[in-house]
């Protein structure tokens, strides 16, 4: 193993769980079969910005920095992210696509990528689109309708049923 993929198993673990010291990820390293010392795991978590925070509970975690910025609120800063720029999501199979405004694709992903969602694999972001690979056993529809009813988008859209909609730039009756 790489020091490379080391350092990405342990983001995982201490994005996944709560770890409260260098000696039990050790552990946890060894449990998956990743032979490191303390000493190395320590560099890693150096050289990944590492840093130990109190949970929600008042216990002393190691915790990512980009994590612990979020540690409490985490389904709260997802639910503002996504409200704040996501105008449209649907889905194909077990890919939900999600589009913003142009240059702000990279802001969604990356709430998305710390996991907060249950079933979200991964993402792959553009200019203004997403692509989120979704786990098969939830499914594309049900992940794409979660995201809009976490931006608020399916609120949107029911307030606006029935109402006629015009085509920009086409005049309305009364101006012909």
């Amino acid at each position: 193993m790489t020091k490379t993929q080391r350092q990405h198993r342990i983001a995982q673990i201490l994005s996944l769980s709560t770890v409260t010291s260098q000696a039990q990820l050790v552990g946890i390293l060894r449990a998956d079969g990743i032979s490191a010392t303390q000493a190395t795991v320590s560099r890693d978590l150096v050289e990944l910005g590492v840093v130990k925070v109190r949970n929600g509970v008042g216990v002393r975690t190691l915790a990512l920095p980009s994590a612990a910025s979020v540690l409490r609120a985490q389904p709260e800063h997802l639910r503002r992210v996504l409200s704040d720029w996501v105008v449209d999501v649907t889905s194909a199979g077990p890919l939900v696509v999600v589009k913003t405004p142009p240059g702000c694709a990279h802001v969604v992903a990356s709430a998305l990528d710390r996991g907060v969602i249950e079933g979200t694999l991964g993402t792959v972001a553009g200019d203004d689109t997403i692509f989120v690979v979704v786990d098969e056993r939830m499914g594309g529809a049900a992940m794409a309708k979660k995201l809009r009813e976490t931006a608020g988008l399916d609120a949107a859209a029911s307030t606006t049923k029935g109402r006629p909609s015009r085509s920009a730039g086409v005049p309305s009756k009364r101006g012909r």
